[in-house]
């Protein structure tokens, strides 16, 4: 990758991880709808990885050749929130590797756990100190409570007192920021069509904590009911949506789609697990195909903007 495309490699391209990753657990926890089903998440997960590393290598370099730029984008009131992104997906790929190798599974949930820590307490204490304007608000601010709630998934094989621990954290966060972000969508200007696909990510953190806590109690109870019911309310909020959605132009932003709809997938099919109910395991099949397809399309579309120079360029 030539320099001037590596100097300008956005910190948000992470997604694309998390987008990858969470259909590879999505396909692992969907091997209900057949035996096969598991292998191709088996695949995406080796895909997730070699991605994930030539990302990594690719923003490592940036780091050191242009150091200006990602100082930039973790004082951009937008950008800054993707720099977890990096430690999720490390969390993301332990939980795939769970099946496949427990060594690296634990190894990538301890080395994502300590990122995502750090990164948490830079941005909370950039929160804090920075003078913000309500307008600067957005979804992608969930990102880092997202990241919290995604630890337990694994974390519980690990430490029952840390998993709680996190969790706690990223619930309560949630529950701050959605009220904060619901109050900026309804009493302040729109938000612009760039950022409008992270809407979706208002979907993730329910859909993950359902996920997370029916992992830490080990059932469904009052809370996970609470959480489950309301991610799949906000998907269809956000279907109402959809002639909005159809009409935005490419940019980046679009992965913002994807992990969200890989989390309601995989909380369906737990659901499916849970419960034994049938409709649960139609949903899961539903879901898993037109998450499939999104990502499918998503990714076609961000590698023919990368072939057009649309993307890894001088911000107009």
């Amino acid at each position: 990758m030539e320099n001037s495309r590596i100097k300008n490699f956005p910190i948000s391209f992470f997604a694309v991880v998390m987008g990858l990753t969470g259909l590879a657990i999505a396909y692992m926890r969907a091997s209900f709808l057949g035996e096969s089903i598991k292998l191709v998440g088996v695949g995406f997960t080796y895909l997730s990885t070699l991605i994930f590393c030539l990302f990594l290598v690719i923003y490592l370099t940036k780091t050191v050749k242009y150091w200006n730029q990602v100082k930039a984008e973790f004082h951009h009131s937008v950008k800054s929130n993707f720099f977890p992104t990096i430690a999720i997906s490390l969390l993301l790929l332990s939980i795939a590797y769970d099946s496949i190798n427990q060594n690296v599974s634990y190894s990538m949930w301890l080395i994502g756990t300590i990122l995502h820590f750090v990164f948490l307490i830079r941005i909370l204490t950039y929160w804090i100190n920075k003078d913000f304007k309500i307008e600067m608000i957005n979804p992608a601010w969930f990102i880092p409570v997202v990241g919290t709630i995604i630890v337990p998934i694994q974390g519980m094989s690990y430490s029952i007192e840390l998993s709680w621990f996190f969790f706690s954290i990223g619930f309560i966060f949630w529950i701050c920021l959605f009220t904060i972000v619901f109050y900026r969508f309804i009493f302040h200007n729109p938000l612009p069509d760039r950022l409008y696909p992270t809407f979706f990510i208002l979907i993730a953190p329910p859909a993950v904590g359902f996920i997370s806590y029916t992992k830490i109690v080990g059932s469904i109870d009052t809370l996970s009911n609470l959480l489950f019911y309301f991610a799949l309310f906000l998907c269809i909020v956000l279907f109402a949506l959809i002639k909005k959605f159809l009409r935005l132009k490419f940019y980046i932003s679009w992965w913002a789609y994807t992990f969200p709809l890989d989390a309601i997938t995989i909380a369906v099919a737990l659901r499916y697990h849970l419960t034994g109910i049938f409709f649960y395991k139609f949903l899961t099949f539903l879901a898993l195909i037109l998450t499939t397809f999104v990502i499918g399309v998503v990714s076609i579309r961000t590698i023919y903007a990368i072939s057009k120079r649309e993307i890894c360029v001088e911000e107009s």
